[in-house]
């Protein structure tokens, strides 16, 4: 009951100062309510009213909650923010109040709104008192219905409120965080929830409330059970127990275990789905006996919301860990151990059912003390873009594993994803390092470039040329992937990853790798823990993309003395490629420790380029090794696809050319030619003291 108008009796302006005594003769209590602080004061007989002690109140409102019920306090509060919507001066209404003895009372407010010059509201002063002896039984009821009709109202709101919000829940919890929410099942006046899922014919226990209201025993239980949950599964027809005795004599069972939650009825609904149960919820009341019709039919219609959530969040579960389980089937199992370095990968997925990306990384141990690092991405984020992802993995490390040099490894991978008869393109990294020399040869298609972290924490950005992404360069016949050099020295880290490390939405590409620069040199040396904080900074930041992620640190020590390799393709009118050649040979030769020498071998190599490119048709292929046997020897292989031998020729006091194999003859211990095919390798071995 609802009365707006004003009362005879008010407390004056300057309560509390001065307490009107008509209020107290009448046993009125009286409060006053100050908006700005939320605090709420009350005079000695306001606690009576309320039957609150002084010392169990704290002056704020929301501790009366403990004799008000929730549906009560909400219908009071949409009343009293009504009113202020409206510019009214005063409010008045009929509310029920639980006593400290259990019981319910009507008790009957009447507050007064005082506002600033602005109109805004400031305090509100009124007045509260029990209204239960002047009410007659007629006046009873009309207010009850009163009342049950605004609570039908109101739950009609919470249950088109959960509902809206169960609409948008993705998994199991996140529908059993709806419930528990407190804009949930609890607003419908509910002291405690329980819910359990059917499993294997057995119903587990999978949400329950409030803490400290389990029952033992009730985790799994068997469907045929004396237990209400079980009933409504078995029966699949709803269970509304309407009193104490009732609960007490159907559930001997349960019911000593939940006598101290002061339950006074309860409603158990099956969840049902294509006339199959697959569980039940419980919601148990404190301060209601019976259901009415209309009740009855609400509850049921919550119950069927929340089944439909359920089989909706199972459905995507298992799409989820289907997805899962076949992106991390695409992916190594196991990273192997390369010797003189340290490896970190990680993988995150931002899969959101079957929506999972085709990211991966990979790592090829190679003959001679090298090792091939893999990051990349295929287009796309579904089930089909995981099995390219998986198909193209293979080809790379097979590639890799036959000793082709990188850009023939690129190439052939995009040719493969061309004739897959597929539209997906891939974006990819492939970084075959030698660890004893610290020379790395990198080739881009259409990736992110890799970043180099030094000892001392700085970290930059190492540009290196690309070419189309794979599947890409095939269909526009652009196969001839540029390869760059980048010199890793002890203590470094390569850091290779996909763009969903760096990507942001709203930001440009170029600022996510500033961003990505920055933390990898404040994060801590050590690649696993360095690896953990940039996965942890890219779960938290979220995203639709996922992310995968691969660190090599060369450790510079335990790194092989001998046997080392390193090849570059150069092709013919390529000055970029004739000039990363070079800066491979005089990396490798410092490296290997044959300073003394690198003159006489960075001269001697060019030469045989220059040859190679000179007087054939194609191009050349250089190969460095380190070869041991009676002594320690650095070999220069230069290799094209023509078949006719070199021969020295009279150059002639005023010749310019004629004199490469007489400067190979001088410089060299020992050279030499070989067929190779349909072409031939012009060789030759320069003798290095042994290192250190």
């Amino acid at each position: 009951m609802v009365d707006r108008g004003a009362s005879a009796l008010s407390p004056p302006d300057d309560w509390p100062a001065h307490p009107d005594p008509i209020l107290a003769l009448n046993q009125m209590g009286s409060f006053d309510w100050d908006l700005d602080s939320g605090l709420f004061h009350m005079d000695a007989q306001a606690h009576e009213v309320f039957d609150v002690r002084p010392e169990e109140y704290d002056g704020r409102p929301e501790t009366l909650s403990i004799r008000v019920p929730p549906a009560e306090g909400r219908r009071l509060d949409s009343l009293v923010a009504q009113a202020f919507k409206d510019g009214s001066e005063n409010y008045g209404a009929y509310f029920r109040l639980r006593r400290r003895d259990g019981t319910l009372r009507w008790t009957h407010t009447q507050g007064y709104i005082r506002r600033d010059e602005t109109g805004r509201p400031r305090r509100i002063i009124g007045i509260v008192r029990d209204a239960t002896p002047e009410l007659n039984e007629y006046a009873a009821r009309r207010d009850q219905t009163a009342w049950n009709l605004a609570a039908r109202r109101d739950e009609t709101n919470v249950v088109q409120l959960i509902t809206a919000a169960l609409a948008n829940a993705r998994t199991v919890q996140d529908v059993i965080d709806v419930l528990k929410d407190t804009h949930g099942v609890t607003h419908l006046g509910a002291t405690s929830l329980v819910m359990g899922l059917v499993e294997a014919g057995r119903i587990r226990l999978v949400a329950e409330g409030p803490e400290g209201s389990f029952v033992p025993g009730t985790l799994v239980t068997r469907i045929d059970e004396q237990y209400p949950m079980s009933e409504v599964v078995r029966t699949l027809g709803p269970r509304f127990i309407e009193s104490p005795e009732e609960f007490a004599e159907s559930y001997p069972i349960l019911w000593p275990h939940i006598t101290d939650l002061d339950i006074t009825s309860a409603a158990y609904l099956p969840l049902i789905v294509q006339a199959r149960p697959i569980g039940a919820i419980g919601l148990l009341y404190g301060d209601r006996r019976g259901f009415t019709s209309e009740e009855r039919n609400l509850l049921v219609a919550l119950g069927s919301s929340i089944a439909q959530s359920l089989q909706r969040a199972m459905f995507y579960e298992q799409e989820k860990d289907l997805a899962s389980g076949l992106q991390q089937a695409m992916l190594p199992r196991t990273i192997p151990s390369v010797r003189g370095a340290d490896v970190a990968v990680r993988y995150r997925s931002a899969s959101l059912g079957r929506d999972i990306g085709g990211d991966w990384y990979d790592l090829i141990p190679l003959p001679g003390g090298r090792v091939g690092a893999v990051i990349g991405d295929v287009q796309g984020h579904d089930t089909h873009a995981a099995a390219v992802m998986g198909q193209l993995r293979i080809v790379l490390r097979a590639y890799a594993a036959e000793g082709h040099t990188p850009a023939t490894v690129m190439a052939r991978a995009s040719v493969f994803l061309h004739e897959l008869d597929t539209d997906r393109f891939a974006t990819c990294l492939y970084a075959e390092a030698d660890l004893a020399t610290g020379v790395v040869q990198v080739v881009r298609a259409g990736h992110i470039d890799p970043l180099i972290r030094a000892p001392d924490g700085s970290c930059r950005r190492a540009p290196v040329q690309g070419g189309l992404p794979l599947g890409l360069s095939a269909e526009f016949g652009r196969l001839a992937y540029p390869v760059g050099t980048i010199e890793l020295d002890p203590g470094h880290t390569l850091i290779l990853c996909t763009d969903g490390l760096v990507e942001q939405p709203g930001a440009d590409l170029d600022d996510g790798v500033q961003t990505l620069t920055a933390l990898v040199a404040s994060g801590p040396q050590d690649v696993w823990k360095l690896a953990d904080l940039l996965i942890d900074v890219a779960e938290e930041r979220g995203g639709d993309d996922d992310v995968a992620l691969l660190l090599l640190r060369r450790r510079g020590v335990d790194a092989p003395q001998s046997g080392g390799r390193l090849q570059q393709h150069v092709a013919p009118g390529d000055p970029e490629a004739l000039s990363q050649a070079r800066h491979m040979i005089c990396a490798a030769v410092r490296a290997w420790g044959a300073a003394d020498r690198s003159d006489e071998v960075e001269l001697v190599a060019d030469e045989l380029i220059t040859n190679a490119l000179m007087h054939t048709e194609g191009a050349a292929i250089v190969t460095l090794r380190v070869v041991s046997d009676t002594d320690r020897r650095l070999r220069v292989e230069v290799e094209d696809s023509s078949s006719a031998l070199p021969r020295r020729r009279d150059a002639g006091d005023s010749g310019v050319s004629g004199r490469g194999l007489l400067l190979v003859h001088m410089l060299t211990d020992v050279w030499g030619v070989e067929a190779r095919g349909g072409g031939k390798c012009v060789w030759c071995e320069f003798v290095v003291p042994e290192r250190d």
